[in-house]
């Protein structure tokens, strides 16, 4: 697998624990549309964990084909 994708999934997966934890530590039981409930938590989490580490990953460069005429 390319290393991007692996960063990306490292990212998602540390995001997700991270929403997991600030549920059980600080969430709300009612009236939060994100901390009410561990699953809205940890997918939020995992979001913007992968969309975090999806900003280290290089890109790739494309070499495009010229024609002298």
């Amino acid at each position: 697998m390319k290393r991007g994708v692996w960063i990306t999934g490292i990212g998602i997966g540390i995001g997700a624990l991270l929403g997991w934890y600030y549920w059980s530590q600080w969430g709300c039981t009612t009236g939060c549309g994100i901390t009410s409930s561990p699953v809205n938590s940890s997918l939020y989490g995992a979001l913007m964990g992968g969309l975090v580490m999806n900003l280290f990953k290089k890109e790739e460069k494309q070499q495009t084909k010229t024609t002298n005429n």
